[in-house]
């Protein structure tokens, strides 16, 4: 596709969270109007690869990723004469900043997450290009949703996380130019996610008018919102106050609780040093109390050191006990820095991986047994792309179904029928997978 001699082609790659791809969108979006977005290296002026430097498969992750984005852009420059500037951002460049300079000097611009709000200035620079810091978001979600990052950091001291030493302490935004991105996203996509590293944690260093409570107010509140949700709920901070007034907040904030825990048993818990009580089943009540029609989701660490047998059974219980309707479970990664790397007792990584294995087998059948329950029903699905698989097919989420980490439901509509992207639609459940659902409009 030809561009104007204005233009200024951009290829990107945002990797690890959606923190990351709000930083990414905020750098398009400063760009200005003359941002492209091309799908090769060979076609952009700046290549930008946003890396995640959480554990070590996240590192490899964007070490090849920036590999071969340096290679893609050496290979234009002989083909073509003319070079993309490549440009590194993100968590890997705030943990390895340093090594990485000095082992791959063809990277032309390093952008680490303390100096995020100077990247659009030395995204120019390298660009030679004019940009606006206050430009809104350009996003890369397509219609359906958007995420709104409300803070920076965080403030815990778990043992096995790497956070804090990459992205700082915690930092609220305050809630006025949240409202205000916010608005703009609303005007974009129907839904919006919240997420920080706590979620729960945001305002506590900035005081009144800018609250949690103040913040999802404003939110509920904007013009054309039909979905808010809100993602990195910690344990400790779902108190009952806060649920009790989630719940009288109602639409259009779904009742989707994203809780981490990271383990069940109270040895393993107080070893990581996690922040909140050593019981996860009172805060899963808790909530339950309030919201019974919640769908739950969180992430385990399997394999943490000195977890025993014992502690892994406990775990089983647990999940099995309490019935997630999402669950995520990752292998413990020794990271370079972290108390718990320096620790006695690890867990030799044959056995890592088979609890992995066990544990999402157990949730695959809680999961399947979930989604069978809805056949039958009909349900809101926000319809977020059309199928390759055939015409008339789309690929949408309905209410319990966050994107990227859940599953997602299939839509089949007439022929004559065609849906609009970012719209949401009545669907008839007709048939229900492990983690997915199908149906009629």
């Amino acid at each position: 596709m030809a561009q104007s001699a204005d233009s200024i082609n951009v290829f990107t790659i945002s990797l690890g969270c959606p923190k990351n791809r709000v930083d990414t969108e905020r750098l398009l979006g400063a760009l200005g109007p003359a941002m492209v977005p091309v799908d090769e290296v060979a076609d952009a002026h700046l290549a930008l690869i946003n890396t995640c430097g959480f554990i070590q498969p996240a590192v490899e992750e964007s070490v090849n990723a920036i590999l071969d984005a340096v290679r893609d852009a050496g290979e234009a420059e002989t083909s073509t004469g003319r070079r993309p500037v490549v440009a590194v951002a993100g968590c890997l460049v705030s943990r390895y900043g340093q090594d990485l300079r000095a082992e791959l000097p063809e990277v032309d611009l390093w952008l680490s997450t303390d100096e995020l709000e100077r990247w659009p200035d030395m995204a120019a620079k390298a660009l030679a290009a004019v940009t606006r810091a206050d430009a809104p978001r350009r996003l890369s979600t397509g219609p359906a949703y958007a995420y709104l990052k409300i803070s920076e950091g965080c403030s815990h001291n778990c043992r096995f996380c790497t956070i804090p030493s990459i992205r700082g302490p915690h930092r609220s935004r305050p809630v006025a130019p949240l409202l205000s991105e916010a608005r703009e996203l609303a005007a974009q996509a129907p839904e919006i996610i919240v997420v920080g590293q706590d979620s729960t944690s945001y305002g506590s260093d900035l005081g009144d008018g800018n609250t949690i409570k103040d913040l999802v107010t404003g939110l509920a509140a904007l013009p054309g919102l039909a979905w808010l949700r809100l993602m990195y709920l910690y344990p400790a901070g779902l108190t009952d106050d806060l649920l009790a007034f989630l719940r009288q907040i109602g639409a259009p904030l779904l009742p989707y609780f994203d809780i981490p825990l990271q383990h069940a048993h109270p040895d393993v818990l107080g070893s990581m040093g996690r922040p909140f009580a050593r019981n996860p089943r009172k805060v899963i009540d808790r909530v339950r109390a309030h919201f019974p029609e919640a769908a739950l989701r969180t992430t385990f660490i399997v394999g943490y050191p000195g977890e025993t047998d014992e502690h892994f059974e406990h775990l089983m219980r647990f999940v099995e006990e309490t019935r997630f309707h999402h669950l995520g479970v990752f292998p413990y990664w020794a990271e370079d820095g972290t108390p718990a790397a320096a620790m006695d007792n690890q867990v030799d990584e044959a056995i890592k991986l088979a609890r992995r294995d066990a544990l999402m087998a157990l949730q695959a059948d809680i999961s399947r047994e979930i989604m069978e329950t809805h056949v039958g029903e009909t349900l809101p699905v926000l319809i977020e792309a059309p199928s390759p698989e055939w015409p008339g097919l789309y690929v949408g989420r309905t209410w319990f179904q966050a994107p990227e980490v859940d599953g997602v439901t299939y839509v089949s509509a007439p022929p004559e029928t065609e849906l609009a992207l970012g719209t949401i639609v009545d669907v008839e459940i007709e048939k229900a997978d492990t983690y997915d659902l199908s149906g009629l409009v």
